[in-house]
């Protein structure tokens, strides 16, 4: 028969769990990116994703995968539907036909185009609203995790 863990653990999770505290506030500003971007088209993760591919040159897909923190599997099944809207190109790397590239469509730079000056306006609200703590020492704090 096992023991039961008590309340006070629970709350003791509650008020110091980082992990918990992260996953709460990434959650939070998911919704609040999610909806300033949906006039265009996006979800936060969508935007981040055609951002990460923004590059002079078509990356492959694992150094985006590692940008994004994500498996290759999840940024695969990612692109699906923004292949599908024809924002992303997924074609044969020529100099390794095993290999695929990840380019951004003229429509995806369009898309881009207009969701930034939406991400700028929501992520100074979100920064001006942090007003206990200096955000590049959270930014700093944060990558510190990774």
């Amino acid at each position: 028969m096992s023991k039961r863990i008590s309340f006070d653990t629970t709350l003791e999770l509650r008020d110091t769990c980082l992990c918990l505290h992260v996953q709460q506030a990434a959650r939070a500003l998911a919704r609040r990116f999610d909806e300033a971007l949906r006039p265009v088209g996006l979800t936060n993760r969508q935007f981040s994703l055609l951002m990460a591919l923004n590059r002079p040159a078509p990356p492959s897909i694992a150094p985006v995968a590692e940008l994004l923190a994500m498996d290759r599997t999840t940024l695969t099944a990612a692109l699906k539907p923004l292949e599908r809207d024809g924002l992303v190109q997924v074609k044969p790397d020529p100099s390794d036909r095993r290999s695929r590239l990840l380019e951004l469509t003229d429509a995806g730079h369009a898309v881009l185009g207009r969701a930034m000056p939406i991400w700028r306006k929501t992520h100074a609200a979100v920064e001006s609203g942090v007003s206990d703590i200096d955000v590049d020492d959270l930014r700093k704090g944060l990558r510190s995790l990774i």
